[in-house]
């Protein structure tokens, strides 16, 4: 995949990403940085990272239980350690991170 057609990508799943977050009714900030990142820091102190890693073709996530890389397979971003979906590990550590039930989906 070509570096401006993986970015495009990565850059629309990072935006519908930081709208999910928002819209999710826990009380965190996300603030997006540059290089397509965004930064969320929950109410405990402790904050997650999510960033597109270019020459990887990856967006990684950085959270309190570990990094993990997603590879855009088949429509959807994979994690490519054990094939659990960007969304589904999304909710969890936030959950994990936040000590309440995240609920995310991607908006339509």
């Amino acid at each position: 995949m070509e570096e401006s057609a993986f970015n495009a990508l990565a850059e629309a799943e990072l935006a519908r990403i930081e709208a999910a977050l928002e819209d999710c009714g826990v009380d965190f900030d996300v603030e997006p940085k540059p290089g397509g990142v965004l930064e969320l820091e929950f109410d405990n102190g402790t904050k997650m990272i999510i960033n597109r890693h270019t020459a990887a073709r990856e967006i990684w996530v950085a959270a309190k239980s570990g990094g993990f890389h997603f590879r855009l397979q088949d429509g959807g971003w994979v994690n490519t350690r054990d094939g659990r979906q960007l969304w589904d590990m999304l909710a969890a550590l936030a959950t994990e991170q936040a000590g309440e039930p995240v609920r995310l989906a991607p908006p339509a």
